[in-house]
């Protein structure tokens, strides 16, 4: 029972903090959730009626829709906690001037779980039972994530566009209720693998990696997409995020002899290796960060000239770059940032990030046939090239029964000045490379 994008009253806005709800509510059309397993609004939790009778309604009624996120507002990868407020402000915007998300007014509950997979567990739990949310929307984090995803399945909550681009969100077949959303870390590595076999077909390469699930997936990932060429990694060194710093493990690569250098990282820990690599004056490397800590908040504590001729990859809008000026949706993220997010600056990636993924959770919730938990699993991993403004141009979501990889292309960047310019062209992996076993 689709139906295209909808309007309607405007509804009440709210707060961002630690634990507590984040606005976001919505009204949608009684008939429409009748049809399609709406339930009244004073039932907290049970089951659907109609044509999608017996289906999961907890935390969803006609005209209001609760989902819960578990961010590292605390702790080493901090810097994320901006993503909810970029999420926040597009809520609150749907909900006041466009009658929410399918007609329900959303209410985003935030937990912090200071990137901790025990702490990301009990707040599963306190969203799911205490706070009986519809679905687990971005929790942050591979670690997290895989900590929490055996029981976001076993209950049957949602865990949609999860914030981490694990490879194992899209090819496990044993927990449909969970899916990522950005670029999946292995496609990702295959991106800097091409532009390396374009750019230094026998390049020495040196590597940083966070030593968990998420560095080891993009590290596996690219020293698979190098098999068979003449490029080589020369040197490996890890950290751990209770690492005070890496700049040990900075020396020892630099005296490895390689002329590239990928950093694998997450922000804290990315700033620290730009610094530690333009204290070393005698290595000069090809320097190629990864997009999970190519934010301009993380190069600028560094020095805006010693992050000259980095390269990174996105997939979405950045809100520094002047070509997107006037850009129709960048011209809403920047007003709507400053209305209903007065405190946070619209210029910081991480921002427009959550408004890209708010949006594409609006699209996805908007297509269910079923306004239940099943009707949004169903939603989400049937997506077919759907379009979201914030997302580059040529960039859209696509899944289906063989493929759990919402977004999988990218494009290269180099930073030059204060900001990130966008070179060659969008590379979608699937075409270019093949399915990711391939």
């Amino acid at each position: 029972m689709r139906r295209p994008l909808g309007s309607g009253r405007a509804g009440n806005g709210g707060r961002l903090r630690r634990g507590t709800a984040v606005s976001a509510a919505v009204l949608l059309a009684a008939t429409t959730a009748a049809a399609c397993g709406g339930r009244d609004d004073g039932d907290d939790g049970g089951t659907a009626t109609g044509a999608c009778e017996g289906q999961q309604t907890t935390g969803i009624t006609d005209s209001s829709l609760k989902l819960g996120g578990i961010y590292p507002l605390s702790g080493p990868a901090s810097a994320y906690g901006a993503i909810p407020k970029g999420i926040k402000a597009y809520f609150d915007y749907v909900n006041k001037e466009k009658g929410g998300v399918d007609g329900r007014q959303v209410e985003f509950v935030v937990r912090d779980d200071g990137y901790q997979p025990p702490k990301a567990v009990e707040e599963a739990r306190r969203l799911v039972e205490q706070e009986q949310v519809f679905a687990l929307f971005q929790t942050l984090g591979t670690p997290s994530t895989t900590a929490t995803w055996d029981y976001a399945n076993q209950r049957k909550v949602p865990q949609v566009f999860v914030a981490t681009g694990a490879s194992k969100w899209g090819t496990d077949d044993k927990h449909p209720w969970t899916i990522g959303w950005q670029p999946n870390y292995v496609s990702e590595a295959r991106v800097y693998a091409q532009h390396l076999k374009q750019e230094k077909p026998k390049a020495k390469v040196a590597v940083l990696f966070q030593n968990d699930d998420f560095g080891k997936d993009l590290l596996d990932g690219f020293k698979k997409a190098i098999e068979g060429t003449e490029i080589k990694i020369v040197q490996e060194e890890s950290y751990e995020v209770t690492d005070p710093s890496v700049e040990a493990q900075m020396r020892d690569l630099a005296g490895s002899g390689a002329d590239v250098f990928l950093n694998v990282t997450t922000p804290k820990f990315g700033s620290q290796a730009l610094a530690a690599d333009a204290k070393i004056t005698d290595w000069n490397p090809l320097h190629i960060l990864n997009n999970v800590a190519a934010s301009v908040t993380v190069l600028e504590p560094v020095g805006f000239k010693n992050v000259q001729g980095v390269v990174s990859s996105t997939y979405y809008k950045d809100p520094n770059d002047p070509q997107w000026a006037d850009d129709a949706e960048m011209k809403l993220y920047q007003e709507k940032m400053k209305q209903y997010s007065p405190g946070a600056d619209p210029n910081v990636p991480y921002h427009a990030f959550g408004w890209a993924v708010a949006s594409s959770f609006h699209k996805t919730m908007e297509a269910a046939e079923c306004k239940t938990r099943e009707g949004l699993r169903d939603s989400m991993r049937n997506l077919k090239d759907v379009e979201v403004p914030m997302l580059l141009p040529g960039v859209k979501m696509s899944t289906g029964p063989d493929d759990g990889f919402p977004i999988e292309a990218m494009q290269m960047m180099k930073f030059e000045g204060e900001r990130w310019t966008l070179t060659g062209d969008v590379i979608d992996t699937r075409k270019v490379f093949g399915p990711l076993g391939d």
